[in-house]
């Protein structure tokens, strides 16, 4: 006769449950190592360190297509790949341990190795935050033992139980020729043989006491998870500092913007981009943590006079507002990684007369408070553009992803040669000598911006209705000026845009552009010319190593 099937066994899942306790267990050291940074160490913590590493360590290629293929988003898509490859780690971690006592515990203690050096290797480093990814290793190792101890218990309880002793299940009857099975004992007594497996523990208390374990402590990852992401989102004292900031008014405000700058057209951009929107993109994985009563600046290197500037005294210069426009070099043709806004602070060239650089220096390197770097030529720093130590945007102290509480703003260059934000050094020095961040990962020396235009209405691919079809955007060539602003249809005549009044030579410009359009299939370019009479390069080039080139092309549909 056929089997009688018997009951799955929990040693069938402890592979699974392993695994669940591992990533609990690594999920609790990290939230208390997240937790602990947040107190001792708030601009550094392991994950932050790690993550600082990676995106140091990976080529400038993988860079690029991070920052093309999910824009401002590529530090949370970098942040779930940590989380989902920490994950699968764990789990590992946990599956081994479960078959070879301590060897999950040296994989966590792998990671904690991982963290330290990573902390030891940023420009953020503290001795406060040495510890802490120790700590957070020691934590995961006990909790994965007291996991994985639990659900060994639970294991063994449950291949000592008697198989023949679940629900359900009879005993299977005489083969014929042999003998009846023995009669069941009366109440209260024992059957013969049967005493070393009537007093096999049951698997249940077990089983639950590793359920408890296991809950408790995703609890309390849990927990110390939302009062890290509290505290460290927060950034609580320095949000609160911002809060109550107040920035003196400039010496020299910002001229107005002049009548008719900004063209009214449905569904183009402000023609001063909102701090909210504002682009970001930047190496920090998590916005440092600089507190202005503490902040310094030092000018250093090939000067006649070192320079220390505090933020009170900094705020006491005569400060000066203008708009002007900065791009990343990583903005493709088309792209939204650019953007206008009103900046209030002190122009480096008085600084930089202050310290008064030696003959032979060419170049000034910015310093982050998180050891980023940029290479800047000292003439774009000492000539008559607005190049400033910037404090405010848009009316408001900076925020706190935007450089809080200073940083650097050049007309002219590209960010990555210039746009150093919560920066707290300028050493003056020369080319030949140093380089910034970028300039040893493959990109260009002193990435000049160059001229370009955008189709923002209507967009791409969008269908619209034949007749009168309105096409809008901006251009832009700062520190020079724009000139002139054309469309062509299939690649037909240049015809002229009305170009809008710029509010200076450092910001973009609006234009816009009627044209009857019956229905059909359209492709519609525009090219900028600049006031040198200078127009944008045709030819397509991608944004490594200097900045893209080429005509941004829109394809519309027209409806009847």
């Amino acid at each position: 006769m056929p089997a009688v099937p018997r009951p799955r066994s929990p040693a069938r899942h402890t592979g699974g449950w392993a695994a669940a306790a591992g990533i609990t267990a690594v999920g609790t050291g990290l939230a208390l190592g997240e937790l602990t940074a947040g107190f001792v160490s708030p601009s550094l913590s392991p994950v932050t360190a790690v993550g600082g590493a990676v995106i140091d360590a990976v080529p400038p290629g993988v860079k690029d297509w991070a920052v093309s293929l999910f824009g401002t988003a590529d530090k949370v898509a970098l942040l779930g790949g940590m989380a989902l490859l920490i994950a699968g780690l764990a789990a590992l971690s946990g599956v081994v341990e479960a078959r070879r006592r301590f060897a999950g515990v040296a994989l966590i203690a792998v990671f904690g190795a991982v963290g330290l050096v990573a902390v030891l290797g940023r420009a953020e480093l503290t001795l406060n935050a040495v510890p802490v990814p120790l700590l957070a290793a020691i934590v995961g190792m006990i909790a994965l033992r007291w996991l994985v101890r639990r659900l060994g218990e639970w294991h063994s309880r449950a291949l000592r139980a008697p198989a023949d002793s679940a629900p359900g299940t009879t005993a299977p009857a005489a083969a014929p020729g042999t003998a009846a099975p023995a009669p069941a004992p009366a109440p209260g007594t024992t059957a013969p043989g049967t005493a070393a497996s009537a007093s096999a523990p049951a698997p249940a208390p077990a089983r639950r006491r590793f359920f408890q374990a296991l809950g408790g402590t995703a609890a309390a990852a849990l927990i110390a998870g939302v009062l890290a992401s509290t505290i460290r989102g927060a950034a609580a004292a320095v949000s609160e500092l911002r809060s109550k900031l107040v920035l003196p008014g400039p010496s020299a405000p910002a001229p107005p913007v002049p009548a008719g700058a900004e063209l009214g057209l449905e569904g183009a951009v402000p023609l001063v981009t909102p701090n909210k929107d504002f682009y970001r993109i930047d190496t920090a994985l998590r916005v440092p943590v600089v507190n202005p009563e503490q902040w310094t600046l030092k000018v250093i290197g090939l000067v006649e006079q070192e320079i220390s500037l505090d933020f009170a005294a900094l705020l006491a210069k005569p400060l000066i507002e203008r708009h002007v426009t900065i791009a990343c070099v990583s903005n493709e043709v088309g792209g939204d990684l650019i953007g206008n806004a009103r900046w209030l602070g002190w122009p480096v060239r008085e600084l930089l007369a202050l310290a008064r650089p030696k003959d032979g220096a060419d170049m000034v390197l910015s310093r982050s408070a998180d050891g980023w770097t940029a290479g800047t030529p000292l003439e774009a720093l000492t000539d008559d553009r607005d190049a400033l130590l910037a404090v405010g945007m848009n009316g408001d102290p900076l925020p706190l992803e935007h450089g809080f509480p200073v940083r650097m703003i050049v007309p002219g260059l590209y960010g990555y040669v210039s746009a150093t934000k919560w920066v707290t050094e300028l050493k003056v020095t020369r080319f030949a000598d140093d380089a910034g961040y970028w300039t040893p990962r493959g990109w260009s020396e002193r990435g000049p911006v160059k001229t370009s235009s955008r189709i923002d209405v209507p967009r791409q691919a969008r269908s619209v209705q034949a007749g009168t079809v309105a096409f809008g955007g901006v251009a832009w060539a700062q520190h020079t000026g724009i000139g002139r602003v054309e469309l062509r249809v299939n690649r037909g005549t240049w015809q002229p845009a009305q170009l809008a009044p710029g509010i200076s030579r450092d910001t973009w410009y609006q234009w816009k552009l009627e044209l009857q359009l019956s229905p059909g299939q359209y492709e519609v370019q525009v090219r900028a010319t600049d006031l040198n009479g200078v127009a944008q390069v045709e030819e397509r080039a991608p944004v490594a190593p200097s900045g893209a080139t080429g005509f941004h092309t829109v394809r519309v549909d027209v409806k009847s």
